[in-house]
């Protein structure tokens, strides 16, 4: 999957909050926090439970299962119990469309 996908229009992720999209078979975590848009594998790296359904604040979003917070830039867990970042994809905007890279192998 080279290049990018539309996965969503900027209307449809409100600020700091997700959606969950699927770029061909990988599941993907689009959040718009403060303004900027972050695209994230949607599958937090402690439990098999998607990030899309938890919280998103001032740059992070939070497994609803277990607590664990991830950075929207690095994908890297501040917060336990998850200590294995999850992947992060480019994110480009044109116009009203979101649209998302993600590399073959995960």
């Amino acid at each position: 999957m080279s290049g990018y996908a539309r996965v969503c229009s900027v209307g449809e992720v409100p600020d700091e909050c997700a959606k969950r999209v699927m770029v061909g078979e990988v599941p993907v975590c689009v959040v718009q926090s403060e303004g900027e848009f972050y695209a994230l594998y949607d599958v937090c790296s402690h439990e098999e439970v998607a990030l899309s359904e938890g919280d998103v604040d001032e740059g992070t979003v939070e497994c609803y299962l277990h607590g664990s917070r991830f950075d929207l830039r690095s994908g890297k867990p501040i917060g336990l119990p998850a200590t294995v970042p999850v992947p992060v994809y480019p994110v480009k905007i044109e116009g009203d469309d979101v649209y998302v890279a993600v590399e073959e192998n995960l």
